[in-house]
């Protein structure tokens, strides 16, 4: 059956139900309903529908990686033009929106829809949330590490979800999903936090809190809140067999949320840090073998000569039992601590050594970009050199060369190849350096825009290309 049909035969079996079997209720049936679970019902109706006033969808056009490339790892990758639907929360009542890097990621043209929602609907009686508002919306920064992104619209005094410096959520409470799933804007799940402080990569100092409410695709970027109408977290991955809601979603929590809105908003970027010092949890195995004080907490294991801990006197097996004053009885609240302490100010941080305290002051430094996928670093808007199919990056005045280990310093990066036909044929590869054209040595992508537009169809081009360390020629001719 068409799925048209399907939903309105379902429909039309809902609204019929309570006349066929006379069991309409009257005002003093529902009154006699128990209390308590009225009270509830009520308090969940109505921090839902403020909430939802909060959320918008988000329409992306852009370019990324097509879903069936997406587990090749290193191997070639072409991005093709995508369409992509996602949720964000209004943080800020001066339009700033709070989503998911990945729901914005390669954006050409970011739209942010706040839709009417229906919240009641009763005999003579359908009661909206709001009017719809369609805004273009402008990238204010990203950071992929904690998968978040900052948004903006041109708009004032509109309804937000404030990110307070006090949060407070635990283990079993009720909370509420509202998202996109599927473009079917202002979808409301219930469920409960199943998890606190959740570390699905140990190597990560991200830590998620994990919620049975189903969530699907689309609602990353949404808000995951609490019954009192407080953020939790932005719904952001669920780990599915099937494709769809399997009871365990993940949330970014408010602190990390909060920290990294006003990293974006001030800088634009979140810079990641490290005191050069390798943390792991303590086991009772571990703690018996190397007579520790605690059979439970965070051991340093090993810390890199000429770092930050090592400076301030760190030492391998020391034990961390707080950080400014905070207690740290877990990897990920050590991980955590780490990744949204303040940029350039000291870490008190006492350890147990030998069973004995000790207080040290250690200052974090910002670790050199990392590359997971060249990709990450396009911008769609600026980097696409049309002829050849290419998405590049200058090397000029960049630390990307470095971070690769690249041989150039000049010349431009192949970051991604266009999908689809090229206008021309060229051997290219994403990694591969640009240094000359013709025998002509490449400044950056706007030197290679004139060079190209120069040459007629039938014209024979020479690249000089750096390929895995290795110079090669790349011939073709433009057509």
């Amino acid at each position: 059956m068409p799925m048209g049909k399907s939903f309105a035969l379902a429909l039309m079996c809902v609204v019929c139900l309570p006349a066929l079997h006379g069991q309409t209720k009257s005002p003093s049936t529902a009154a006699t309903e128990p209390g308590i679970l009225k009270e509830y019902d009520q308090a969940i109706d109505q921090v839902a529908e403020r909430a939802m006033q909060s959320v918008v969808e988000i329409e992306v056009t852009g370019y990324g990686v097509p879903e069936k490339d997406k587990d090749q790892g290193d191997q070639q990758q072409a991005l093709e033009r995508q369409r992509s639907l996602g949720s964000g929360v209004i943080v800020d009542p001066d339009g700033y929106i709070m989503t998911n890097n990945h729901v914005v990621a390669g954006a050409l043209r970011i739209r942010v829809i706040i839709a009417p929602a229906t919240v009641e609907l009763g005999n003579g009686n359908t009661k909206l949330g709001n009017r719809q508002r369609v805004y273009e919306a402008k990238l204010i920064g990203t950071t992929r590490y904690a998968d978040l992104a900052l948004i903006k619209i041109e708009e004032k005094g509109l309804p937000f979800i404030p990110l307070p410096q006090l949060f407070y959520f635990r283990l079993g409470q009720t909370v509420v999903a509202i998202g996109a799933p599927e473009g079917l804007d202002h979808t409301v799940t219930k469920g409960i936090i199943s998890a606190v402080g959740r570390q699905p990569e140990v190597d990560r100092p991200m830590v998620y809190v994990q919620t049975d409410a189903p969530i699907n695709p689309g609602n990353s970027g949404g808000p995951l809140i609490d019954r009192n109408g407080n953020l939790v977290g932005i719904n952001t991955f669920i780990v599915t067999s099937g494709g769809g809601s399997e009871g365990l979603g993940f949330a970014i929590p408010e602190p990390i949320v909060r920290f990294v809105y006003h990293e974006l908003k001030e800088h634009g970027i979140v810079p990641q840090v490290t005191i050069g010092a390798h943390a792991q949890s303590i086991t009772p195995a571990l703690a018996a073998g190397l007579k520790l004080p605690q059979d439970w907490g965070v051991i340093l294991s090993d810390i890199d000569s000429g770092s930050p801990a090592a400076a301030a006197g760190l030492k391998a097996k020391d034990v961390v039992t707080a950080m400014d004053g905070l207690r740290v009885d877990a990897l990920p609240k050590y991980t955590a601590f780490l990744y949204v302490h303040k940029r350039d100010t000291p870490i008190t941080m006492e350890v147990l050594r030998d069973g004995q305290p000790v207080t040290v002051s250690v200052t974090p430094v910002n670790l050199p970009p990392v590359v997971e996928n060249l990709s990450d670093l396009i911008n769609p808007k600026r980097d696409l050199i049309v002829p050849l199919g290419i998405f590049v990056i200058d090397l000029k005045h960049s630390s990307v060369g470095a971070t690769l280990n690249l041989r150039s310093d000049h010349g431009v990066l192949v970051a991604g190849l266009l999908g689809g036909e090229p206008a021309t044929a060229a051997d290219l590869a994403a990694g591969d350096v640009i240094r000359a054209v013709n025998g002509q040595p490449l400044d950056d992508s706007q030197q290679l825009r004139q060079i190209l537009a120069a040459l007629k169809p039938g014209d024979a081009v020479v690249l000089e290309v750096e390929r895995q360390s290795v110079l090669q020629y790349v011939a073709f001719e433009m057509e």
